[in-house]
C-alpha cells in the first residue's frame, strides 16, 4: 500500500511524493486473487474499493496462469485398430493422452471439451491396405454422437506390395468446430475393405526412429481470443464475479488493477 493524502491535505513536500509515486504508476488500487479450483468457472473478489462503476483489469500472476492460455488436448493409439465390416461405422479409439488442458478423454473414443468456444480439431492417420485391390477408407468428425456435416474425407489405398506388406497412407484432415462445455469429438469412418486397418508400428532403436501412432488427434482452442476469457462483471459495493474456464488448478493466481 502506497501513502495517501490525509482528509484535511498535506504539504507541498507531501502532495508532491504521492503524485510523483503516481506518476511512476505507484496506486492503491491493485492486488491478487487466486481463482477456485474443482472445476469451477467463477470467482468472487472481494475488495472494498470496488464500486458499482468500477472496471477490473486482470493479469496473469503465477506461471499456471501465464500457461493456461487456452485449452488444447493431444492424444494417440499405439495399437492397430481394424473394421468389423464395410458396412459399420467404425469409431477411431484412443490409448493414451499426451497434453490435456480442459480438453480430457474418456470412453476410449471420446474427446471432451469443458469450455465454449471455436477449436481447430485435426487428426492424422496411419492407413494400411494388405490386398491386391485398390480400396478406400472415408473419414468423417462427429460431435455429441452425430455426423458433422461435410467434414469427410475418402482416402484412395493403392494395392499391396506383396502378400506380407501393405500399401500405406497417411489420411489427415483438420476442421473449425464450435462447441459448449461437456460436448465429445470423435473420429468416425468407413471402409470399402476390412483389409484396409489402422496401423502403428513401433520405435525401431536400429534405424533410428520413434514410434509411428495408429492415429494421432489434436484439438485446440482458437476463439474467442484467450485473454477475453477471464473477466470481471457484476462489480457493486466490495466485491464483483470474476468469470474463467473450467478451473482445476490450485494455484492460478491474477493480478488486478481496479479504475473506477
Amino acid at each position: 500500500m502506497f501513502r495517501r493524502l490525509p482528509p484535511q491535505g498535506a504539504d507541498a513536500r507531501g502532495v508532491a511524493e504521492i503524485v510523483n509515486n503516481i506518476m511512476d504508476g505507484k496506486t492503491n488500487n491493485t492486488g491478487l486473487v487466486t481463482l477456485n479450483g474443482g472445476g469451477a468457472v467463477t470467482t468472487i473478489l472481494e475488495d472494498a474499493r470496488i464500486g458499482i462503476d468500477s472496471k477490473i483489469i486482470l493479469l496473469p500472476s503465477s506461471q499456471d496462469a501465464q500457461e493456461d492460455a487456452a485449452p488444447y488436448g493431444l492424444f494417440l493409439n499405439n495399437t492397430d485398430q481394424f473394421a468389423p465390416s464395410t458396412t459399420t461405422t467404425s469409431v477411431v479409439e484412443f490409448d493414451s493422452e499426451e497434453f490435456t488442458n480442459g480438453v480430457y478423454l474418456d470412453n476410449d473414443t471420446e474427446i471432451y471439451v469443458e469450455n465454449y468456444g471455436i477449436y481447430n480439431a485435426q487428426f492424422s492417420v496411419q492407413l494400411a491396405h494388405i490386398a491386391n485391390s485398390q480400396e478406400y477408407a472415408d473419414i468423417w468428425f462427429r460431435v455429441n454422437g452425430s455426423d458433422v456435416p461435410n467434414t469427410a474425407s475418402r482416402f484412395n489405398l493403392m494395392p499391396r506390395k506383396d502378400a506380407t506388406t501393405p500399401s500405406h497412407l497417411v489420411g489427415t484432415v483438420n476442421t473449425f468446430l464450435e462447441l459448449s462445455p461437456g460436448d465429445y469429438i470423435e473420429i468416425a469412418g468407413s471402409v470399402s475393405s476390412v483389409d484396409v486397418s489402422l496401423e502403428h508400428f513401433a520405435e525401431d532403436v536400429v534405424l533410428p526412429r520413434p514410434a509411428i501412432p495408429a492415429v494421432i488427434f489434436s484439438v485446440q482452442y482458437i476463439a474467442p481470443l484467450a485473454y477475453s476469457n477471464i473477466y470481471a462483471t457484476n462489480a457493486g459495493a466490495g466485491t464483483a464475479t470474476i468469470n474463467h474456464f473450467a478451473n482445476y488448478s490450485t494455484d492460478k493466481v491474477y493480478g488486478y488493477i481496479i479504475v473506477g
